[in-house]
């Protein structure tokens, strides 16, 4: 099996992300880059064609597939010239800017006949990967309740992310990752959605979500982010995961977490007559647990980092496996912001599925 020759379409953020990390793989060879701001090209690697135009790129035989890492507003109109081009494709998340967007990528894609996935790389983070482990083995029983939070101090977002007309927003640049990450997750329907959005400090765009999904096996997920969280002591991030069961709960703090298994050695099936004083007041019910009676566990290791995506790339373009990241996938995670910004607007819960 031939490498396989890839071109990189923005070299921004992301595209110099992607330029460091195809230029350590096997499998794949970086052929070029291109961005519509020269600027951005003066840095390229040696070895690596600086292409003047997408035309150029495009025009590339040694070129097989496109990565698109250009702004979120451009994904739409790149898709469609490199599927007729008929090169490959790798699109960045949010692949689309609505459903609609989405459709016309996936009928473009089909017409042309080439593969088409999106780079939704934060599937295989450690801290996720945890809990969706933790999930699916049952460790903690029957989950009623997961919360998956991230926060930040900046407040503010960097470059054409704090415009709208770029795609710009926290919606569309981490909360396509944590929806996704959920309903990858939860292995049922989500039959409601109510969520609050807003711009805290920033003019054009959200900086701050919170969304409520119920699924129809009867667990209730919370997402929540905000950029303009302000702490005396701020880490760059604080990331957080919360999972409860009938069989004890886990938490997971950062992105290479530290957390526990926590199980309870006996259910409190009578409350008796004694009470507990607090600082809240008396209690029977939430008072400090006697010794012995909470207990924890090491989280589960997992073996996971962001090459592995581009790893599944190589072997599913070779018909070895299945691509991670599926349209359909992709398409519902779309639906599901389409349902969060409906909900923010009304302050009403949305039926879904």
């Amino acid at each position: 099996m031939g490498d396989i020759g890839v071109g990189i379409i923005g070299h921004g953020f992301m595209g110099h992300e992607h330029e460091t990390m195809l230029s350590e793989m096997e499998g794949i060879r970086l052929v070029g880059i291109t961005d519509r701001d020269p600027e951005q090209l003066k840095d390229v690697k040696d070895g690596v064609t600086a292409f003047a135009s997408v035309d150029k790129l495009l025009g590339s035989r040694e070129i097989d597939t496109v990565i698109i890492a250009a702004n979120n507003n451009q994904h739409l109109a790149l898709v469609k010239k490199a599927a007729a081009a008929g090169k490959n494709i790798i699109c960045e998340k949010p692949a689309a800017l609505s459903v609609t967007d989405f459709d016309e990528m996936i009928r473009a894609v089909k017409e042309n006949n080439v593969l088409f996935t999106v780079h939704q790389q934060r599937r295989y983070d450690p801290d996720f990967r945890i809990m969706k482990k933790l999930y699916e083995e049952k460790a903690l029983g029957n989950v009623y309740t997961i919360k998956n939070q991230l926060y930040g101090f900046n407040g503010n977002m960097h470059d054409w992310h704090v415009y709208f007309n770029e795609g710009g927003g926290m919606l569309y640049d981490w909360g396509v990752h944590l929806i996704d990450q959920l309903l990858w997750m939860v292995d049922a329907r989500v039959t409601s959605v109510y969520a609050t959005v807003k711009n805290v400090i920033n003019f054009e765009v959200d900086d701050f979500f919170n969304i409520q999904l119920r699924f129809s096996n009867g667990v209730t997920a919370e997402i929540e982010l905000g950029t303009y969280y302000l702490k005396d002591d701020p880490g760059w991030f604080e990331r957080h995961w919360f999972m409860g069961g009938d069989q004890g709960s886990a938490y997971a703090d950062g992105f290479r977490p530290e957390g526990k298994i926590v199980r309870t050695t006996e259910l409190l099936h009578n409350v008796s007559g004694a009470r507990t004083m607090t600082a809240a007041g008396p209690t029977r019910s939430f008072g400090n647990p006697r010794e012995g009676l909470i207990v924890t566990e090491p989280l589960p290791e997992v073996s996971t980092c962001h090459r592995n995506y581009f790893e599944n790339y190589i072997r599913a373009y070779h018909g070895q496996e299945d691509f991670l990241v599926k349209a359909p996938e992709v398409r519902r995670v779309l639906c599901l912001m389409e349902a969060v910004r409906e909900s923010g607007k009304t302050g009403k819960a949305i039926a879904f599925e």
